[in-house]
């Protein structure tokens, strides 16, 4: 079946700032959160335990698959094995399956741990042929049944060391995704390590990790280039600026923390608005309250079918009719309150060929 991504990214090849847009759910936090992954619990107080179960975790990323709104659908390798491999959940669906590739050291965020704010080190759990054959013995024919895409994620805390390491992890990954036909978008998260380790000033991480990108994938032809990239949002000047300097290049952005749901569309509008054209969101869909018609208003806003602050209204809306109480009141859930997201006007970008028409 023709899958939505495959049909974005060729339209998005012919014209870099044309309207389509991808969109993703990260069901992956298993391989990094463990227990809390799931997300917490509605019926806590009946079951004892904070938060739901792995089989609800998965039954969320079946519902959300059968909706058919999102591009894609990122899971952890186990998760990707019982559904794509085992149940099929993909084979009559236009969304595409991923699979995280790698589980640095960052994003190890288990209870009592201090690993998220030592420099990160390469790791994975998973290797390509069990993201797309469920076995390390496999065929080409076998090769088939799994996942054919996969987030490879890269953290740089301006350690010489460090960042050294983490290129050459990624340059052993590449080699070996190109010659086994694996596709792969490429995630680059902020320094993890706190400022006064890595040194580099708060209003120049932007820069920082836009150089790094640019100045990595210099060294890196067509075969091996990631399909889009995932990166925090820092605001319509560097978003801008990373999307003209290469035309080539999908800049999408990763959602964050839960936030207000406001917090979501706007940045979702924004990061559309100065350039992007692909979006993952984790967190904030794992905790909403009813995560398919959260998915169905990021969907029209990707579209440019409403504006954040009417799908904000009609998400209270569709929450009121089936009868689910909000986490928090309409005019509070209206509330900005991601900093990077109250910039002021006088630095709001260049009006180039980022803004979408």
């Amino acid at each position: 079946m023709l899958k939505t991504f495959d049909a974005k990214l060729a339209a998005l090849a012919r014209d870099r700032f044309g309207k389509p847009f991808i969109l993703a759910d990260a069901k992956d936090a298993d391989m990094a959160l463990g227990i809390a992954a799931p997300g917490s619990d509605p019926e806590g107080g009946k079951t004892g335990f904070a938060y739901r179960t792995l089989g609800q975790y998965r039954q969320n990323i079946r519902q959300i698959v059968q909706q058919g709104l999102v591009d894609i659908m990122l899971m952890s390798c186990s998760t990707s094995d019982q559904l794509t491999i085992r149940e099929r959940l993909f084979e009559k669906s236009a969304v595409t399956p991923a699979v995280r590739a790698n589980d640095t050291t960052d994003i190890h965020i288990c209870r009592g741990s201090c690993y998220s704010g030592s420099p990160s080190q390469p790791f994975a759990s998973a290797s390509i042929d069990h993201i797309q054959a469920g076995r390390s013995a496999c065929t080409a024919s076998q090769r088939r049944l799994g996942a054919n895409l996969g987030l490879y994620s890269v953290t740089f805390n301006n350690l010489p060391e460090a960042d050294r390491q983490t290129l050459e992890a990624y340059k052993a990954f590449r080699l070996e995704a190109e010659g086994k036909g694996f596709r792969h978008f490429l995630e680059v998260f902020d320094p993890n390590v706190p400022p006064r380790v890595h040194g580099v000033a708060p209003d120049k991480i932007g820069g920082f990790v836009n150089d790094h990108i640019c100045r990595m994938l210099a060294g890196v032809p067509q075969a091996s280039r990631p399909a889009f990239l995932k990166i925090a949002y820092h605001g319509p000047r560097h978003m801008e600026e990373l999307c003209r300097y290469d035309e080539s290049l999908i800049v999408g952005i990763l959602g964050g923390s839960a936030g207000t749901t406001y917090d979501a569309f706007k940045l979702l509008g924004d990061a559309k608005k100065y350039g992007a054209r692909a979006a993952l969101f984790g967190r904030k869909i794992n905790q909403a309250e009813d995560q398919l018609s959260f998915v169905a208003m990021l969907r029209l806003i990707a579209d440019e079918a409403i504006t954040p602050e009417e799908a904000v209204r009609a998400y209270h809306g569709k929450l009121k009719d089936a009868s689910i109480k909000p986490h928090r009141r309409l005019p509070d859930d209206m509330c900005c309150t991601a900093g990077v997201l109250r910039y002021a006007a006088a630095g709001a970008g260049t009006r180039g060929r980022g803004r979408s028409s």
